[in-house]
């Protein structure tokens, strides 16, 4: 399957290029698989951060170039360090050894090939927990079916509904047209949401989305298309955490922090169109400390 590496067209930018000989994609990444943390991440929905935390592997580099990125220290500039499939693995089977409740794949889309073959050698190591493909939903179908069966949980991002907003701000080109293939894909996959009796998620689709400031209009429209092509009881994350940070400081209308009137609003929309199952953040959630600090835990 490394392969599909060799001309990668893992994420809708196609870009090409022999990754296996440590060309880099658009993404940034060559076909070595590069992480930047690995521990139990509390910050996440109740339902995967649990009680114990979720077992959260940060892989570095993106095919997105979100202006606002909170990561952008792995995201944009790569940082972190390389790891074999083999030592992939082996810290699965860490995350599950310290009590993790899932594995939590953070931008995983660039490295699926090798998380495919990291994951069926954890299982043959005796790994158990769901696993969790957390995702800004920059897919491509035919890629996400390479994972048919491994994934039990997908965790889309879904950004954008006005593809100017996308290019804009994460020189995205036909974002919503492949986001939501993706999510559609994902639930064809793996169903609605499922949780084990402590109200942990064991398997399903949750899908999140950002309120950006000012940008209240397009978020009613990424709600309408949940609404009119998912069950109405999808689980849904209605975010405020954005705060300016990376690039968007230097954007008059990126360099704020969310209107709590117009998150109140998107709130109420999403009841009033008839949307049953979400999650929402106080405002207090809209600050950096909640941001991981990259140092490369749970690698040595």
């Amino acid at each position: 399957m490394w392969q599909t590496l060799e001309k990668c067209r893992l994420c809708p930018r196609e870009c090409g290029v022999n990754r296996n000989q440590n060309k880099r994609g658009v993404c940034g990444a060559t076909g070595e698989i590069k992480v930047a943390k690995a521990y139990l991440h509390r910050w996440e929905e109740p339902p995967i951060s649990g009680t114990n935390g979720s077992g959260t592997v940060f892989f570095s580099h993106c095919n997105l170039k979100c202006l606002f990125c909170q990561n952008y220290k792995i995201s944009q500039e790569g940082y972190g360090q390389t790891v074999t499939v083999e030592k992939l693995a082996d810290i699965f089977m860490h995350l599950q050894n310290k009590g993790a409740h899932n594995i939590n794949l953070v931008t995983p889309t660039i490295y699926i090939p090798q998380i495919r073959d990291a994951i069926l050698l954890a299982r043959e190591k005796g790994l158990k927990l769901p696993i969790v493909y957390n995702t800004n939903a920059y897919e491509r179908v035919e890629a996400l079916r390479l994972l048919d069966g491994l994934i039990d949980i997908y965790l889309p991002d879904l950004k954008y509904y006005d593809d100017g907003l996308a290019i804009r701000y994460s020189s995205a080109p036909g974002y919503f047209f492949h986001a939501t293939r993706a999510i559609l894909e994902m639930f064809r996959q793996v169903g609605e949401a499922r949780f084990d009796g402590n109200g942990i998620m064991t398997g399903g689709l949750m899908i999140r989305h950002l309120l950006l400031p000012g940008k209240l209009e397009d978020s009613k429209k990424i709600l309408d298309w949940i609404k009119d092509n998912l069950p109405l009881g999808v689980y849904v994350n209605l975010m405020s955490q954005y705060t300016p940070y990376y690039k968007a400081i230097k954007y008059a209308e990126l360099n704020k922090k969310v209107d709590a009137k117009e998150y109140d609003a998107l709130i109420d929309y999403f009841l009033n169109i008839g949307l049953e199952n979400g999650f929402v953040q106080e405002g207090e959630s809209a600050c950096e400390e909640f941001i991981p600090d990259f140092d490369l835990e749970g690698l040595e």
